[in-house]
């Protein structure tokens, strides 16, 4: 029988567990920290797949054809043609597994994809999410499962979107219900993904191992990967033996499949690799790179490492997850009216209500001539009629102002309390005003797409556009955030890392943040990131089995 070794518990590494025990091998999933389910449990949930079988059954048209044209075009020529294929192929055969071999069950929700007006878009049915799933049958185990501090209530994606959509508000929602489900031990968006991936392991036997935390390769004289070391002191690892003093453990393997997250919180791996600054991920700190570490050191071939799933965020003094700082999105503060985006010289530079992968690349246009990040730092400008009706980070509207949030009864005042030029946002905040009254945003063409208005409020005159002209006027920092980094060792369609010179390393395999995205610079649409993940463990988990 095959051994398998899975690195992290996210959705690619449980997915990858679950499809090589179907196909035979006998594995072991080690989990680094104290919890299961890594930044998927912290996620929406969301699970892009194009041409899944929920649409046929909806009568929502889609072809493998029309997703190819759309990912195709986002990819912009950065990754292999044969991966884009792959995943367009696999990701809704990964979809119809699940739900023929565990309890999950999905249902397409109606948000678009995240370029609705390309050819092969699609404006519903592509993203996917579990229906609510009970945790009972879990036992101890559904404890461990990893909780946010945002994402907990056991509310649906496509509820919290009907909630957004009428007023940005929890009092929209039906309380008694997320009651009830929280009280029957009930759970959605990602924790949902994994607690049904979580049960169908158990179920199967699958050794789950957490406080192991994998910190290298074994190769043999040839070069193969045979298994790994680390550290981590679980009664479940006592029958392994060290082979060095700094390392409690060693695991012997036919394949191991790196499925440990990206590096986003090592400062020194992100100046070296990404695009720009990256200040504050939201993801779980553990994020940090060893699964980087460990493929380079096998002599891995890296792509796509200067991209990450980039997603603005705000950061509130105090607010603390797992020893760092609190990283909230920033979603609502850019895509409602009566708000925009500027850099210090008080200029708007971006279509604020843009997919959020997208529109934060623009936060790292270079000045040549001053030298700097043109557009960092960044604030979020809003006025009264924005405050009484929606949130911003964690303050509702019916909260009163921290005094933590820049406040000030006029725009000059407001300019001088957060450092931007104050004649730049006066003319800025003059202009967008007569253009929200125009309705048009003849500038960035905010509110052009189905997909800005979407995420807008459709209960305002404009789903994105409202002057800011009735103090008093607020500013939140806006700082380059991510969901993940998505660069890492190159890998094939069957999920197997390729070396420098592009011949497989033979027993390594890679998924999830761990690995270099398919997507390449690339976010097809809501739950994007995930997808990704889950469709490689799919295919890793039966490659590495064989």
């Amino acid at each position: 029988m095959t051994n398998v070794v899975v690195v992290g518990s996210g959705g690619a590494g449980l997915v990858a567990a679950l499809t090589a025990t179907d196909a035979g091998a006998r594995v072991t999933v080690l989990e680094r920290t104290s919890t299961i389910g890594g930044s998927t449990a912290l996620s929406g949930g969301g699970v892009w797949a194009p041409g899944n079988h929920h649409m046929a059954a909806a009568g929502l048209p889609d072809s493998r054809e029309e997703a190819l044209v759309y990912c195709r075009r986002l990819v912009a020529g950065k990754v292999p043609d044969e991966l884009v294929e792959a995943f367009v192929d696999a990701a809704p055969k990964m979809i119809r597994y699940l739900e023929s071999r565990t309890d999950l069950r999905f249902r397409p929700l109606s948000w678009p994809d995240y370029h609705p007006e390309m050819e092969g878009a699609k404006r519903t049915g592509r993203m996917l999410e579990s229906e609510v799933f009970d945790t009972q049958g879990l036992g101890e185990w559904a404890a461990r499962i990893r909780t946010g501090p945002v994402l907990s209530l056991p509310i649906t994606l496509e509820e919290q979107s009907v909630t957004w959509q009428l007023g940005y508000t929890p009092s929209k929602f039906d309380r008694q219900t997320v009651k009830a489900r929280a009280a029957a031990g009930q759970v959605t968006m990602g924790r949902a993904l994994i607690a049904g991936l979580l049960q169908a392991c158990l179920a199967r036997g699958v050794r789950v191992v957490t406080g192991a935390r994998v910190l290298e390769l074994v190769r043999d004289q040839a070069g193969n990967v045979r298994g790994v070391v680390g550290r981590g002191t679980d009664p479940a690892l006592e029958a392994t033996a060290p082979i060095r003093d700094d390392q409690d453990f060693a695991i012997e393997a036919d394949a191991v499949v790196l499925a440990s997250g990206g590096f986003e919180w090592d400062e020194g791996l992100n100046r070296s690799f990404l695009a720009g600054p990256l200040t504050h991920p939201t993801t779980p700190p553990s994020g940090d790179g060893d699964g980087l570490r460990m493929a380079m050191s096998a002599g891995a071939a890296l792509a796509n490492m200067t991209e990450a799933w980039w997603y603005p965020a705000s950061s509130v003094p105090g607010d603390v997850y797992e020893g760092v700082g609190l990283n909230r999105f920033v979603a609502t503060e850019r895509t409602a009216p009566h708000c925009i985006l500027v850099n210090e010289d008080g200029v708007r530079f971006v279509n604020e209500a843009a997919n959020y992968n997208d529109m934060m690349k623009a936060f790292f246009h270079f000045d040549a001539r001053g030298y700097r990040w043109r557009n960092l730092p960044c604030w979020a400008v809003m006025d009264g009629q924005y405050r009484r009706r929606y949130s911003i980070a964690s303050v509702r509207p019916d909260s009163p102002d921290p005094e933590w949030l820049p406040k000030a009864s006029s725009i000059d005042e407001l300019a001088g309390l957060i450092g931007v030029d104050a004649g730049g946002l006066g003319a800025t905040t003059e202009r967008f005003n007569q253009l929200a009254r125009d309705g048009r945003d003849l500038d960035f063409g905010r509110g052009d797409s189905y997909y800005d208005r979407f995420h807008g409020d459709p209960t305002a005159p404009h789903p994105n556009l409202g002057t800011l002209e009735e103090p008093p006027f607020y500013a939140l920092r806006v700082h380059p955030g991510c969901v993940g980094t998505k660069g890492g060792p190159l890998t094939n369609a069957k999920a197997q890392v390729l070396d420098v010179r592009g011949e497989v390393i033979p027993g390594l395999l890679a998924a999830g943040n761990v690995a270099a995205s398919p997507a390449g610079p690339a976010y097809f649409g809501g739950g994007c990131s995930i997808a990704m993940a889950m469709t490689w463990g799919y295919l890793a988990g039966s490659t590495a089995a064989a």
